[in-house]
């Protein structure tokens, strides 16, 4: 069982301005350096170095090198989840006054967004009701799966699943499929390793690109006609 004094740790890291600006800015998937999560919490190197560490030493982030320079994601999927609950969290507990909008105030956020791995957003909520509409996928309360005729569908549209929920040929631990409620939408998109695979997918064929500084994505000329294509769908 998981002690309450690591509830509270976990909840005192990201409780800190600082690091919920760093951990918020990293749900779009990246990797950044100290350098640019400074710039994004608003404080020193120095500074960012400190919260930086005791973030990665708590697990919340993990560090990858690369020559000289030493670049920062968020840990896991599960750690994505989190960030992203307590964003609604907030949303929910905002004073009355200020309760104008759900989510984004951010048009282009509202639209399309990365929420850590997998598509977010108007298009996230979208891309899955065409999938749930179709029989290629079904929700059961926080669990999700991909029917047969969904195997086949995905493959159609060059999605390998298989691909997705295996690495260095040995399966995944990662759930594969399940519901994520949208910040913006305050409806289901789908998560797991079949959200990351659409998602994955959609950049790698040029159907959409991301909007600097931003979780924002932007959908291509492209995009939009293999969306309207493959699911029938058109923001």
């Amino acid at each position: 069982m998981v002690s309450t004094a690591t509830i509270a740790e976990i909840a005192a890291l990201a409780g800190d301005p600082a690091r919920a600006a760093m951990l918020n800015t990293l749900m779009d998937g990246r990797a950044l350096t100290a350098t640019e999560l400074a710039s994004v919490a608003g404080v020193t190197p120095q500074t960012a170095s400190g919260h930086l560490a005791r973030l990665t030493t708590a697990g919340l982030l993990a560090v990858e090198k690369q020559g000289r320079h030493r670049y920062h994601r968020l840990a896991s999927p599960m750690v994505a989840q989190m960030v992203e609950s307590l964003s609604q969290l907030a949303a929910t507990l905002a004073p009355p006054g200020r309760r104008v909008a759900t989510g984004p105030r951010d048009l282009a956020l509202r639209t399309a967004r990365t929420c850590y791995d997998h598509l977010a957003g108007r298009l996230g909520v979208a891309l899955t009701d065409a999938l749930l509409d179709a029989g290629h996928a079904e929700i059961d309360g926080d669990a999700g799966a991909v029917t047969d005729g969904g195997l086949a569908f995905f493959a159609g549209i060059g999605i390998d699943l298989e691909r997705a929920t295996t690495r260095n040929g040995r399966r995944s631990s990662r759930v594969f499929c399940r519901p994520c409620l949208d910040w913006s939408e305050r409806r289901p998109h789908l998560a797991g390793a079949v959200g990351a695979a659409i998602c994955s997918h959609a950049f790698e064929q040029g159907w959409i690109r991301r909007v600097d500084g931003s979780r924002a994505v932007a959908v291509t000329r492209k995009g939009e006609q293999a969306l309207r294509s493959a699911f029938g769908i058109a923001l």
